[in-house]
């Protein structure tokens, strides 16, 4: 396995191809997208102006136009009476410890819409994003199970027809890491279609550690997400790091939009892995 770079940066572009393990979801979500891109060309619509932050966050105009992905801060969102039908639902997952920032996490990504969508029950924490791509309304109902024994219980409802499970761990804490086995396992019985992303939280307070333990440490997850089968995701909800690009890096694999994700690997950076 190739090691972190620890001096000059190694960025460079890669273009994949991206194919999502539940092609029969996949082919399905694609149905109804083309379907509602028909339908906004056919009926009479109503258009109001909204803002979607988390489509258009840390996205160049180049890669926006290149990935599908709307370009302007402001989109235009069009109702007609059969509204809902022109949503595109799909449910994603949050595991891991407590303690680690998952609830900070998806409040920094969820942002202006958190208070209308968040529906909380004990050990469960559920929210919704709408972001447009390519005309259509996305909307991600997200899933965040607690960290505790007892949260574990909802564990099969959170995970089950979930398109994305994020793995979750302080990268401060190696025994938050290591648990990310146990959380994978748990899933695993309940979905094994799902997109795996393992996401190491708090990198604002990572880089302070001596730079010889956060190489240890970052091997070490890059090494969990190799045996995940996952990419690998540095981040820090306090200054929103790689919080928006993880949304944009599954969506861009659903839809199979073509985006470059850069691979970076250097010691002291928002690593990514793949």
């Amino acid at each position: 396995m190739p090691q972190p770079c620890r001096k000059q940066p190694l960025n460079f572009g890669l273009k994949r191809q991206m194919h999502h393990p539940a092609t029969a979801l996949k082919r399905r979500t694609r149905q109804f997208l083309e379907s509602i891109l028909t339908c906004y060309s056919k009926k009479p619509q109503t258009c109001r102006t909204v803002r979607d932050d988390a489509a258009t966050a840390s996205i160049s105009p180049r890669a926006v136009a290149d990935g599908g992905f709307e370009a302007e801060t402001r989109t235009p969102l069009c109702h007609n009476h059969s509204q809902d039908k022109d949503l595109v639902p799909l449910k994603i997952s949050l595991l891991g410890d407590s303690q680690i920032g998952k609830t900070s996490f998806l409040e920094k990504y969820v942002g202006n819409e958190m208070e209308e969508s968040k529906s909380e029950q004990r050990g469960l924490n559920l929210m919704d994003k709408t972001l447009m791509v390519r005309g259509a309304r996305i909307s991600y109902s997200i899933w965040e199970v607690g960290g505790d024994k007892k949260s574990q219980d909802h564990i099969p409802t959170a995970c089950k027809d979930s398109v994305a499970i994020l793995f979750m761990f302080d990268l401060t804490s190696r025994r938050t890491l290591k648990s990310v086995l146990r959380w994978y396992r748990q899933a695993w019985k309940w979905n094994q279609a799902a997109i795996p992303v393992l996401i190491g939280t708090k990198f604002d307070d990572f880089i302070q550690l001596p730079i010889d333990l956060q190489w240890a440490i970052a091997s070490e997850a890059r090494a969990y997400a190799k045996a995940l089968n996952a990419t690998l995701f540095f981040s820090s909800a306090t200054y929103n790091i790689n919080v928006n690009k993880i949304f944009k890096f599954i969506t861009a694999k659903l839809f199979d939009l073509p985006w470059t994700l850069e691979r970076n690997l250097t010691v002291g950076e928002p690593m990514i892995d793949f």
